[in-house]
């Protein structure tokens, strides 16, 4: 019985990876298209019909580009760091609490900042092995900023924990059933999407890849294969976010197919971020995470705390 458990699971873990992976080309081709009618331009519309098979163009031309390796790099660390990148990125999907089989285990949001953690190591090994100086600056930078935003995400993390009492992502739906957190915690809510913004590298915190100042940041010295997989993982952690904003606060009602229709609104107000405002100024992003974001999201933490002893105090 348990080799069947362990086939069904490595099965599940599969289909939801290349589901994954379709999601993220078509929220690359989604990107796209959104920035283009920003811009008042259409998007990509040559291939196929409206331009749907692009992104699966735009693949196979950069895994079949030859891919050029700078001389003193440190070879190994400089090739696989992108793998790692990704591998981390998929590998968070994992804790995505379903309801029939996978792993659906009651410490999966240890496990996403676990694993959310590690993504900083391949972006810090990234821009140090290709031994330029200007994708140690990015990386540096890059670094800083997803540690910085770490902090943050994790206490406002907390504060949901406090209500539910629960380190199972399930437990946020259950509690959702009547009425979405997003009403009862609108500010953290306001904070948790803004710091995921900073943590996935995105404008106006795309500071890893700030082409008109880094020479495209961390990133620079990979083409062809290498940078598509970098690609992969942002967008991926995008998706992920994504889904993580509508199960901490837009009910998280996982088995209908609103939460999807949720997910993909996510999605495209990161495009609509990306399209609208420019590029902040780094150390304001500094003082954004360290003044003003980890005082509101701790005093936050220490409301709910109280909140949550209220409540046992007048059940006892």
């Amino acid at each position: 019985m348990f080799y069947k458990d362990f086939i069904m699971m490595m099965l599940s873990s599969v289909i939801l990876l290349i589901c994954v992976l379709i999601g993220v080309a078509f929220l690359t081709l989604l990107e796209r298209k959104v920035l283009g009618y920003i811009q008042i331009r259409k998007g990509p519309n040559k291939v196929g019909l409206m331009g749907i098979p692009q992104p699966f163009s735009d693949a196979i031309k950069l895994f079949t580009k030859e891919s050029i390796i700078p001389l003193m790099s440190n070879f190994n660390m400089y090739y696989l760091s992108p793998v790692f990148n990704l591998f981390l990125s998929l590998f968070l999907w994992l804790c995505m609490p379903f309801i029939s089989i996978l792993f659906n285990f009651n410490l999966s949001i240890l496990f996403f900042l676990s694993v959310s953690s590690l993504g900083v190591y391949t972006i810090m090994i990234s821009g140090w092995s290709s031994n330029s100086n200007y994708s140690l600056l990015g990386g540096i930078r890059s670094v800083a900023q997803t540690i910085s935003y770490e902090v943050s995400l994790a206490l406002i993390l907390m504060s949901f924990l406090f209500l539910i009492s629960s380190l199972n992502l399930f437990s946020l739906i259950n509690y959702q059933n009547f009425m979405w957190l997003l009403f009862l915690m609108f500010p953290l809510c306001l904070i948790w999407f803004v710091s995921s913004l900073a943590e996935t590298n995105r404008t106006p915190f795309d500071f890893a890849e700030g082409e008109s100042e880094l020479v495209s940041g961390f990133n620079v010295e990979y083409s062809s294969g290498g940078f598509a997989l970098i690609f992969l993982a942002e967008y991926s952690s995008i998706l992920f976010m994504s889904m993580m904003c509508s199960l901490l606060f837009l009910g998280g009602d996982i088995v209908s197919f609103l939460f999807f229709i949720k997910l993909g609104l996510m999605s495209f107000l990161w495009v609509w971020v990306r399209g609208t405002l420019p590029r902040f100024r780094y150390d304001k992003l500094m003082y954004l995470a360290w003044k003003s974001f980890l005082p509101v999201s701790l005093n936050y933490l220490f409301f709910f705390m109280g909140l949550k002893l209220l409540y046992f105090s007048l059940i006892l």
